[in-house]
């Protein structure tokens, strides 16, 4: 393997490790938020004065960081897949932490993501760096991208105005799909940045270049949108349901918008190209595994609580007919 996508490779599973962490520390931040004020799920910001929310953003924080490393040694292509690694560690802490138990299905999912992340790694192209932030604005000017672009936009616009109010409170595609729209134009942003920052402490200085700047306007907007709908997302369903579909249309969505921009698969033959895609769709298949576990089993929890709660009243109901009957 290159020895930057060595590098790229490393932070990348580190900062999955630090993600994965994240969403179970925000959740149960969240839960006591919630106990105590409006839920963020309704609009409410009691999180804020939450310490477990905040270190869970810290730490959130700290796996971004090593991604936003990562996408400057290696290509979406290779980075992205890689976090369904975070899925992993956040399935098996929910498992521990939040009793949202992980079964023989929810495993096959995990060992699914991994096996699909290996061949993608194995196959994975060479990172071709831009000399300039120039050359990248003339990437994200193309008419290709400019119309992603567009399209990404009127969805968001669509979900947000529309959609939210309508279904956000029931429908997970809603928060998700807001945020991983959002996400992938972040990646765009923050890689861009990514390759500024490394080019000027390399000596070619791009901190004057109107465009660096417009990519970190770009960025900031997108990241905050990205934490506002990802922590409604989290707040209304289950953690180890987020993460997976978060993970799927995020990381889909992202390579799209990689290969429009960079062109990250062009100069690679057709088998690895073909090794890539495979290795993609197999750990695209071990998500939906695990979300179709998980989802299955919150369902069965809920129609447990439904019994309990008619067995419960009947016996109540019992109760009140045999001490107001005519025979007492």
């Amino acid at each position: 393997m290159e020895s930057d996508n060595g590098k790229g490779l490393i932070l990348a599973v580190a900062s999955s490790v630090f993600i994965g962490s994240s969403f179970i520390l925000k959740k149960k931040g969240l839960k006591r938020a919630g106990a105590i004020g409006t839920r963020a799920g309704y609009g409410g910001y009691t999180y804020l004065l939450e310490p477990l929310w905040w270190a869970g953003m810290v730490t959130m924080i700290v796996g971004e960081a090593a991604n936003f490393v990562a996408y400057i040694y290696a290509p979406a292509v290779l980075v992205t897949p890689l976090g369904a690694l975070s899925i992993i560690i956040s399935a098996v802490l929910a498992h521990f932490l939040l009793k949202e138990k992980l079964k023989k299905m929810g495993v096959l999912g995990c060992v699914s993501c991994i096996v699909g992340s290996v061949v993608i790694v194995i196959h994975a192209p060479k990172e071709q760096t831009p000399n300039s932030v120039e050359e990248i604005w003339n990437l994200a000017t193309q008419p290709a991208f400019l119309i992603y672009v567009a399209i990404t936009m009127s969805i968001v616009l669509a979900l947000i105005l529309h959609f939210e109010p309508l279904c956000g409170q029931t429908n997970i595609l809603v928060y998700i799909g807001i945020c991983s729209l959002m996400g992938a134009l972040t990646v765009m942003s923050i890689k861009a940045i990514g390759i500024a920052i490394k080019l000027t402490m390399e000596g070619v200085s791009q901190i004057g270049y109107p465009q660096t700047w417009l990519f970190v306007m770009v960025a900031v907007t997108c990241v905050v949108t990205q934490l506002i709908y990802l922590n409604k997302a989290l707040d209304t369903f289950n953690a180890a349901i987020v993460s997976p579909v978060y993970y799927v249309m995020f990381t889909t969505l992202t390579i799209v918008a990689s290969a429009i921009m960079f062109k990250d698969w062009s100069g690679q033959d057709a088998a690895s190209v073909a090794s890539e895609l495979c290795g993609f769709i197999t750990v695209l298949t071990g998500t939906m595994i695990l979300h179709g576990t998980r989802e299955e089993e919150q369902q069965q929890a809920s129609s447990e609580q439904v019994r309990w709660y008619d067995s419960r009243k009947s016996m109540n109901e019992e109760h009140l007919i045999s001490l107001y009957s005519p025979e007492y």
